[in-house]
């Protein structure tokens, strides 16, 4: 997609992700902690928003309501239309996996599968046919793997290992990537080649939110929302 033509899909007011008042509290003992208090946000076609705040602001809470990968408390998620929160996990599973590419910090390769393999599966997650070698080598062309597809993820370095996530997070062309920190321990090279290729999910019309301490990362950003003790800052 064109410039031209991501500046239309945000302003025909597509939302790839909407979530509205959420809330999240963690109880040990007789102590509760307040992670989220009521955090709306959304994110359009064609954007990318980064979420910055200092450690403990409730970043990666949030980030795990997003994707489903935990329940809110209060409030409610909804990705590419579809709501996602309030759902049985098998629910949240199917719509996870055919809507929203997870990239996590610690990583969301299977050790015991190679890249190829690890692609595979996300893709059975989603409901779809065994992808064909030819669809698969054109998703590794486009993280630069092309020639580490049966690699373990043991045997991949720390960028190939980052890209290889990020083939597997986009293995189902999702309405919008989340992302923990993406660029992480990178090198320069490696980082910038990372963010070209969250830039062109955006250019080709999907949502991307990226949690991140990363200066660059929130250069790159379209807007930028700061989180503080669990709320959206002003």
């Amino acid at each position: 997609m064109t410039t031209a033509s991501t500046a239309a899909a945000r302003a025909d007011g597509a939302t790839a992700l909407e979530a509205r008042e959420l809330y999240r509290f963690f109880r040990t003992g007789e102590e509760e902690t307040l992670a989220l208090r009521g955090v709306s946000l959304h994110v359009q076609r064609g954007e990318t928003v980064a979420v910055v705040g200092p450690s403990g602001s409730g970043k990666s809470t949030l980030l795990a309501c997003l994707a489903g990968l935990d329940e809110p408390a209060g409030g409610y998620v909804h990705v590419g239309g579809e709501r996602i929160s309030h759902r049985p996990e098998a629910q949240r599973a199917r719509l996870r996996a055919r809507r929203i590419g997870v990239l996590l910090q610690s990583g969301n390769l299977i050790a015991h599968l190679d890249v190829r393999e690890n692609i595979r599966l996300a893709q059975a997650a989603a409901g779809r046919r065994r992808g064909d070698a030819s669809d698969i080598a054109a998703l590794l062309d486009g993280v630069a793997l092309r020639g580490r597809a049966h690699a373990l993820p043991h045997q991949l370095a720390g960028g190939e290992l980052a890209r290889a996530g990020l083939a597997v997070a986009l293995a189902n062309d999702p309405d919008v990537l989340l992302a923990d920190e993406p660029t992480g321990e990178l090198d320069g090279r490696t980082e910038q080649r990372v963010l070209d290729l969250l830039k062109s999910r955006a250019a080709a019309g999907r949502g991307v939110l990226v949690v991140t301490h990363n200066t660059e990362v929130v250069g790159f950003a379209d807007r930028v929302l700061v989180l503080r003790d669990g709320r959206i800052q002003p």
